[in-house]
């Protein structure tokens, strides 16, 4: 079997059940491999610390321009989908960020001044024995084709054995890879409003892929019936439960296996995996439609006007999902006078959950066009498969008059890059325009709200980001508001990438564990490669007093001051529970720490600084 383990957000606990099933199934006799997917934060390594015995790096193909035979032209820019390519007084110039590595630019340019050539973008490592068969991938930083490195690291999947797939969190692209071809997905959650509002998105994710999915509920406290009724109501099965124990969350903070150190632990993954290998070939239920959001009626005088000249732009991200990150926003958002709010975690926005807007102004987004293909034209000459690179075209399209089989497109797997329809030769390819989401402007009792939807299964987050912080940075200047506050999505890939370039400070939520200090790593680099000045938030700085002190020392090295050490505090997941901010919620450790945290950030990086 190959099953992909995902989750609609970060935290759930999808790397901690994906190490310690592969653990204890070899202890079982049972052949496994273990494939890290979550080629942004890769973290299966730190808890099985495999001997790597080969490495393969991953290239894409990318245009290199000879400045000699260009004439200036245009014609790339012009075809470019992705804004990747502009040119300048006859000078080319190529934004590496954004290249989707498509081929479109190289074909179209008359004098071959653009020559596509392979490019680095991440590596594969392999441990083929030690503890047993183990791969993982890693993005390199700055790049934007997760999906590349996916796939790479899919090719050791092995039909003879029981091959997990750790996905990334979110139901972005790399997620989308990850869970194709898979023969079930197992999808964990936590029961809190959070936790079910991303679990419905990674549900529509899998059953738009005809994957048959099952629902694993970690952290339960025996009150999950938030997911157990929503699982009733969609059709599918709860595979089992994990429950919340402190002791279980040090083991795992110090990079330890709990099921090796408690055996009712090992004894519940154990049943757990019987349930798993029932999911193969089960009833697939219906997709859902999605829940439509209303406009409602604004209030008389629906947002203050400030008196600020210019703005800041706050990003609040993580390297890693689960870290607290939308909890600290949202405080922040109550705390902060003169803002305007944005959620820039587009495939999985959580933040309206405990800011309760009413939506004023509701858009679609379309992010390009997808490729359609003209049964009734196509000659079934392969062309359009041949120079595709994303692997989006299938010869299992529907018969003509001339062929039984032709053609066709997969929405899914199709990047809008338009090559398909210029190199066929029957014309029998257009683009579509198609909407990838929505975004939209609302009221909250904190100040006006910019938030967006990205479709099920969708791809440009990275324009969908933009367009929100375009909306929020024209809102600031209309209302003359002092700050935006965005709410960033985790990782480092494409999303994080649109969130976090030009903005004045990154706020990093990060907490002490062996992933959270190798994702607060990453994430640290992509803030200095941007040039964005950082800061460590370390949320339940408590758990694990040996990791807090390696993010002392790993801020320090990266320039980046710790901002606040938040304890842990059971009174954050009571909030949550009650659809609250953890300041409106009330008192406690954790809320007067991020209240603290606020009047530094507020003092040192807003008050006094020059703005733009």
């Amino acid at each position: 079997m190959v099953i992909t383990i995902a989750s609609g957000k970060g935290g759930t606990g999808k790397t901690t059940f994906a190490v310690n099933l592969a653990a204890i199934l070899h202890d079982e006799g049972k052949p496994v491999r273990l494939l890290d997917c979550d080629v942004e934060e890769p973290n299966d390594h730190l808890f099985i610390q495999p001997e790597f015995s080969a490495e393969t790096p991953v290239t894409a193909l990318k245009p290199i321009w000879y400045e000699n035979r260009c004439t200036g032209c245009g014609l790339c820019a012009e075809a470019c989908k992705f804004n990747a390519i502009a040119v300048v007084k006859g000078r080319v110039l190529i934004f590496n960020e954004l290249c989707h590595s498509c081929g479109v630019c190289s074909f179209v340019c008359p004098e071959y001044a653009l020559i596509d050539t392979p490019h680095p973008i991440g590596m594969v490592r392999i441990a083929e024995q030690k503890p047993f068969f183990f791969a993982h991938g890693e993005l390199n930083i700055g790049e934007a084709l997760a999906p590349s490195v996916v796939r790479a690291v899919k090719k050791h999947a092995d039909p003879q054995a029981l091959t997990l797939i750790d996905a990334a969190p979110g139901t972005a692209c790399p997620v989308v890879e990850a869970v194709r071809g898979a023969d079930a997905a197992v999808l964990v959650t936590e029961p809190t409003p959070f936790g079910l509002n991303d679990l419905k998105l990674a549900v529509g994710l899998t059953l738009k892929q005809g994957v048959p999915t099952g629902i694993l509920i970690n952290r339960s406290d025996g009150k999950d019936a938030i997911i157990a009724d929503y699982a009733e109501a969609i059709g599918l099965p709860i595979i089992g439960r994990i429950p919340f124990k402190r002791e279980y969350a040090e083991v795992y903070s110090g990079g330890g296996l709990p099921a090796l150190e408690f055996p009712e632990f090992r004894q519940n993954l154990l049943a757990i995996y019987d349930n798993l290998c029932r999911l193969p070939g089960s009833p697939i239920p219906p997709l859902s439609q999605e829940e439509e959001i209303a406009i409602g009626s604004p209030p008389p005088q629906t947002f203050a006007v400030g008196n600020a000249a210019h703005y800041r732009e706050i990003a609040v991200i993580s390297g890693k999902g689960g870290t607290g990150k939308t909890t600290v926003t949202a405080a922040f958002a109550q705390l902060a006078r003169s803002k305007v709010i944005a959620d820039t975690d587009v495939d999985a926005a959580d933040l309206h959950l405990l800011l309760q807007p009413m939506v004023l102004e509701k858009h679609d987004f379309s992010g390009g066009t997808r490729a359609l293909i003209d049964v009734k034209k196509c000659t079934a000459c392969g062309r359009c498969a041949e120079v595709c690179r994303f692997d989006a075209i299938r010869f299992d399209g529907m018969a003509n008059s001339h062929h039984s089989v032709t053609y066709r497109i997969d929405p899914i797997a199709c990047e809008g890059c338009g090559l398909c329809a210029r190199v066929c030769p029957e014309n029998a390819i257009s683009d579509i325009q198609v909407i990838n989401g929505q975004w939209f402007v609302s009221a909250t009792e904190y100040g006006p709200l910019v938030h967006a939807r990205l479709g099920i299964a969708e791809e440009n987050s990275g324009k969908l980001v933009t367009q929100v912080r375009k909306r929020a940075a024209e809102l600031a200047r209309e209302l003359k508001l002092a700050v935006i506050l965005a709410d960033g999505p985790p990782g480092t890939g494409c999303p994080v990438i649109a969130s976090l370039s030009g903005v004045d400070l990154a706020v990093i939520v990060t907490e002490p564990t062996v992933s959270g200090v190798h994702d607060l790593e990453r994430v640290l680099q992509l803030s200095r490669h941007f040039g964005v000045p950082a800061g460590v938030i370390i949320n339940k700085a408590d758990l694990n007093k040996e990791q807090a002190s390696r993010i002392d020392r790993l801020a320090q090295e990266y320039g980046a001051e710790v901002i606040a050490r938040i304890p842990f505090d059971r009174a954050v997941n009571d909030a949550l529970m009650a659809g609250k901010t953890v300041i409106e919620f009330g008192g406690g450790a954790a809320a007067e720490a991020i209240r603290e945290s606020w009047e530094r950030i507020d003092k040192f990086y807003l008050n006094g600084e020059k703005s733009r």
